[in-house]
């Protein structure tokens, strides 16, 4: 039986979004082959849609990583399944509440008038993001200091040193095995009111843009002082821009663009 997907991406966060029907047998090697980007379809990880058991969500998300583990959420991966979503109606603007491992979480999805685009704007509500304390981890002889942050999952985010890509792809993983079930590790880069910003994700490795990790990063200059709880901060990522807040409870907020590319069959 052929396997019917379609590819989205979130400022080139990409990703194989398949129904749960078209899915059975999602074996860890089968979802490395698909996300392969030279033997494969190619993609940070496969988002499976499937019937929520919840009434209160329309369906339920279910994220493999390119190596095939299981992250708890996916914040660009959440806007590309709402669009999913939303695209089987005409309505320009939609509500969608969607359930993840973190739990059932709302999109407000925007679509563009004209007819046919496959894009969107969409903004979610990630949940709480939580301040998890600090890691520290030596780097060249210097001990750094990473702060720890749940967005629903796990992140390390360290501000102000900058390291070249390279540099990031060997000490990344390293930190990240550090914490039991490992993290997605952020660098960040403070410029006056918004924050440029580099993931490496565990389970897929460096990407061109993280939802979560903006989230994190967000919440980790609001605990530090260097930003306000309630505003919307612009996050550079390699990919592109997104926008992401936390309010007074911490409750995490991620704006941005959702993009549908193609669909097919393998």
């Amino acid at each position: 039986m052929a396997l019917e997907f379609v590819k989205y991406q979130g400022i080139g966060n990409d990703f194989m979004v398949v129904e749960a029907a078209t899915a059975r047998g999602f074996s860890s090697e089968r979802v490395q082959q698909l996300c392969d980007r030279h033997f494969g379809v190619g993609a940070d990880g496969v988002l499976v849609v499937t019937p929520s058991q919840n009434p209160e969500a329309r369906a339920r998300m279910v994220v493999l990583n390119a190596d095939g583990s299981r992250p708890e959420m996916c914040g660009n991966g959440l806007r590309c399944v709402a669009l999913h979503l939303a695209d089987s109606s005409a309505d320009a603007r939609q509500s969608i509440a969607i359930e993840t491992d973190a739990g059932v979480l709302t999109c407000d999805v925007s679509k563009p008038d004209r007819a046919g685009a496959g894009e969107a704007a969409v903004t979610v509500g990630v949940g709480r993001a939580t301040i998890q304390g600090t890691l520290d981890c030596e780097w060249k002889g210097q001990t750094r200091q990473f702060t720890r942050v749940s967005t629903g999952n796990p992140h390390a985010v360290l501000f102000g040193l900058r390291l070249s890509l390279d540099d990031i792809d060997h000490w990344a993983p390293k930190v990240s095995n550090v914490l039991s079930g490992g993290a997605n590790i952020e660098f960040a880069q403070i410029e006056g009111d918004q924050i440029r910003l580099i993931v490496w994700e565990r389970g897929v490795g460096r990407t061109l843009a993280c939802g979560t990790g903006a989230c994190a990063a967000v919440a980790a200059a609001v605990a530090a002082g260097q930003m306000n709880a309630e505003d919307w901060v612009k996050v550079l990522l390699p990919g592109g821009a997104l926008h992401a807040r936390v309010d007074g409870a911490w409750n995490a907020e991620l704006r941005g663009p959702a993009k549908r590319v193609f669909a097919g069959q393998v």
